[in-house]
């Protein structure tokens, strides 16, 4: 009978065996392989960091020409010498891949439609987004262009190198965390993989193109075109530009003629059901600030340079702290993981910042095949051949998956009758977006990490085209200047708004604004330059610049309010001024709430919340319960004004902005939304409008109150997420004021990404933060210990150092060299 306890022993040690290799399901999601896992010699056991590691040490890579010195600071910042750029951009690759490798290539496998390779078929609906919107097609583009210039060829090249040669030096228990959960390993990096990063941020920051088109096109349709161009107006009332309303422009180049039809098909001024699906869409809060103020505004006579890029809030984060130092340059700032040289930062003579500038770069066009085999499609009056390109895409445990993508000259037909935009009023839909077109934006960086003045600045962001960017620049010889750069198209107005017609080219570009003609203003009388996402300039800009709807007004507003008022202005005052979060756009609307609140109409509780709004003093603070109650009562407002306009859609349309609602509330109180359609019987006024917003956002106040979550701190509840959104890998719960109308743009998961302030002394003094740590490993004390200082809105002292003085730097706490071997 000794065979059945041997039978029971076997059999559990075979399951046991089975569940610790293989995947089991736990929900809708599986396991790691538990064996490999939880391996005491290679599982995430090994990824736990000691608090006093050392960093220093020797490393032999083949194919340096010289010796490479690195110097770590105490918060893990490579100061990076070498005697050649190529050298040091090995260094920088090798060095990004150490610290922050799964990030990187987790972010390709995003930009590159792959992520269902490794997560499974659950994500194949963002594969298929990604692949057919073009982001492989504009990165081979990019990388085909790039590698006709020898220069930016060898810079890639040489980080690539740098790079891979880490990933060959991994040992099993040192692959990082992510690989060991998700039960994948490294593969090498390529040059396309840098280029699929790039794509991956242009699309991040195209803002209007990939995703408001079909969501307006939406819009106009269900409204007519008289009510949404009220709704979505091409200027906002408050809008106080980048370029000052005084500026006056040259005559255009270009002069777009709109097509004969324009009123019919495309406008439809006559009401149509026709309707189109959004697809995946970024942030459009993503945004950011940048100003540099004049020497004669600041204390030391010198200017100041400041940039904080608002983005998505995650660990590990989008930057990397780095020094660059080579007989060519001496840079510093934050890098991207996955691409050479510095990003936003400065050097020894010159600093700059960016802004996301809101255009439209990408349009969509409905295309008509002659069949389903999608090889033929009708355009300028005869049938044109158009090529099929194969994607595959591997899925983890089930067969791979072939898309075949139609190729027009409008672009990739991104919606058709396999991918479908609309379920009973199938499209087909090209897309056609700037990003897909040869870039050369990584050399405006490599260009800027070397620019010694103002002439350098514009050599190097004429080389920039997608995004449109608002480039800020100061330099120590005292000029500052903002342009906004990137490759658009001369519009006529309301050209790419919405979907249009492309069965000829009546409706396709006609050209592109020549890059002399973009938006520039350099050392203006007032003492300083500044965005923050809003438009350029006002309607006497000879170009169209599109629907106010993708332009943020109030940041704008605040920041020049404060720095009209401004003089002897300190590094120290900057960073007061990015974590400023007074709300100017509640000081606008707080006076139109109370001008129609009959507060007699209200209950005591009712009462009580109106009377800690009218004492508010319009700051987002952590512990502003007004700040809650504002944005309840006017968020009910808009729900009140809007909702009866919008909820009979059967197709997903974008809401107006607060600022089209407070601009007609200012100017008119009879205004025509106002009436509510589904009480034809009756005729709503804005009075009545505001008590019942007071009255729903009462009840919802209560419930806060009741269950002491009514601070606004609480309420907004500010996180950065593991990319994995695994919650014991985030931060979650951190107490920081701000919002979206503040230049303190902090919201739920979305906010300054990196601070930034550069004073252009001779020994230049520069501050910087941001969200996360230098190490990308959860086990590691580096991987997310700038948070607290972040969210207190502290900054730590960056150190630009030379080599000499970061040899003997107390700062500095580990040593590497890199050698040929």
């Amino acid at each position: 009978m000794r065979i059945i306890p041997f039978l029971i022993s076997t059999v559990t040690t075979a399951g046991l065996v089975f569940a610790l290799n293989n995947p089991l399901p736990v929900g809708n999601t599986k396991t790691p392989r538990l064996g490999y896992f939880l391996s005491p010699q290679q599982g995430f056991w090994q990824n736990a960091e000691s608090s006093n590691a050392s960093f220093s040490g020797d490393v032999k890579l083949n194919g340096l020409k010289g010796k490479v010195d690195v110097y770590m600071d105490e918060r893990l910042v490579p100061h990076i010498y070498a005697q050649t750029d190529l050298d040091a951009y090995y260094v920088q690759g090798f060095i990004h891949a150490k610290f922050r490798l799964w990030q990187m290539e987790f972010q390709t496998y995003v930009a590159a439609g792959r992520l269902s390779e490794i997560a499974g078929p659950e994500r194949l609906n963002i594969d298929l987004f990604f692949r057919r919107l073009g982001m492989v097609f504009g990165a081979e583009q990019t990388m085909q262009r790039m590698e006709k210039d020898r220069e930016m060829q060898a810079t890639v090249d040489a980080y690539t190198e740098g790079v891979n040669s880490y990933i060959k030096s991994l040992k099993p228990e040192q692959i990082p965390f992510e690989y060991k959960l998700m039960d994948y390993k490294p593969e090498a990096w390529t040059p396309l993989k840098t280029y699929l990063f790039l794509m991956y941020m242009s699309y991040d920051l195209t803002g209007s193109g990939a995703k408001q088109d079909l969501k307006m096109s939406n819009a106009k349709n269900y409204l007519g075109y008289d009510a949404f161009e009220q709704l979505f107006p091409n200027l906002q009332d408050s809008l106080d530009p980048i370029i000052p309303k005084d500026k006056i422009f040259t005559k255009p180049s270009i002069v777009p003629i709109a097509p004969k039809d324009i009123d019919s098909p495309y406008l439809n001024k006559s009401a149509s059901s026709n309707s189109v699906e959004s697809p995946t869409t970024p942030n459009r809060n993503n945004g950011s600030n940048n100003w540099a103020v004049a020497g004669f505004k600041t204390a030391s006579g010198r200017p100041i340079l400041c940039n904080d890029p608002h983005l998505g809030l995650n660990l590990p984060s989008l930057w990397y702290e780095v020094q660059i130092n080579t007989p060519t340059h001496n840079t510093y700032g934050a890098s991207f993981p996955g691409s050479p040289a510095v990003i936003i930062g400065f050097n020894d003579s010159i600093a700059w910042g960016v802004t996301n500038a809101g255009r439209d770069v990408l349009d969509y066009y409905e295309v008509q095949f002659k069949d389903t085999s999608m090889r033929e499609y009708w355009y300028n009056g005869e049938w044109k051949k158009a090529s099929l390109r194969l994607e595959t895409i591997k899925v983890k445990g089930m067969p791979d998956v072939n898309e075949y993508i139609a190729m027009t000259e409008l672009g990739p037909v991104m919606y058709d009758h396999h991918y479908k935009s609309d379920s009973t009023h199938p499209k087909n839909l090209a897309v056609k977006w700037t990003a897909n077109k040869a870039g050369t934006g990584l050399k405006t960086f490599y260009k800027l990490n070397r620019a010694k003045n103002f002439n350098d600045y514009e050599t190097a962001i004429a080389d920039w085209s997608c995004p449109g960017q608002n480039f800020a620049f100061a330099s120590k010889s005292g000029d500052i200047a903002i342009k906004q750069q990137g490759s658009f198209v001369a519009r006529w107005k309301n050209q790419g708004d919405f979907v249009m017609p492309g069965t000829d080219s009546t409706y396709q570009w006609q050209g592109m604004i020549p890059e002399s003609e973009n938006p520039m203003i350099k050392n203006p009388v007032r003492g300083w330059v500044s965005s923050a996402n809003q438009k350029a300039t006002d309607t006497t800009y000879p170009y169209y610049l599109g629907l106010s709807h993708n332009f943020p007004v109030y940041r704008g507003v605040m920041i020049n309010k404060r720095l009209s008022v401004m003089n002897g202005i300190t590094p120290m005052d900057m960073q007061y001024l990015q974590n400023e979060n007074y709300d100017v756009f509640a000081e606008m609307a707080k006076p139109v709430l109370f001008k129609n609140l009959v507060v007699a109409k209200l209950t005591t509780t009712e009462k009580k919340y109106v009377d800690i709004l009218r004492d508010w003093n319009c700051r987002n603070e952590v512990n502003a319960e007004g700040a809650t109650i504002f944005n309840a009562i006017w968020d009910s407002l808009e729900q009140v004004v809007w909702k009866d306009d919008f909820q009979n859609s059967k197709s997903p349309m974008p809401w107006p902005d607060g600022s089209t609602l407070l601009d007609n509330l200012l100017k008119n109180s009879n205004y025509r939304f106002a009436d509510n359609l589904n009480t034809p019987n009756k005729v709503e006024t804005i009075q009545e409008d505001v008590i019942e917003a007071v009255k729903k956002a009462s009840v919802y106040l209560e419930q806060l109150e009741k269950e002491k979550k009514l601070e606004w701190g609480i309420v907004k509840d500010t996180k950065v997420s593991h990319l994995l959104q695994l919650p014991a890998l985030s931060r979650l719960h951190l107490p920081i004021g701000g919002g979206k109308n503040c230049i303190n743009a902090t919201t739920t998961a979305h906010g300054p990404s990196w601070r930034m302030i550069v004073h252009m002394t001779d020994e230049t003094e520069a501050y910087g933060v941001y969200p996360g740590g230098q190490s990308g490993n959860p086990g590691s004390k580096f991987y997310d210990n700038f948070i607290d200082s972040w969210a207190a809105g502290k900054y730590f002292k960056l150190l630009f150092l030379s080599k000499e003085n970061a040899t003997k730097n107390e700062k500095i706490k580990w040593h590497m060299t890199f050698t040929n071997g």
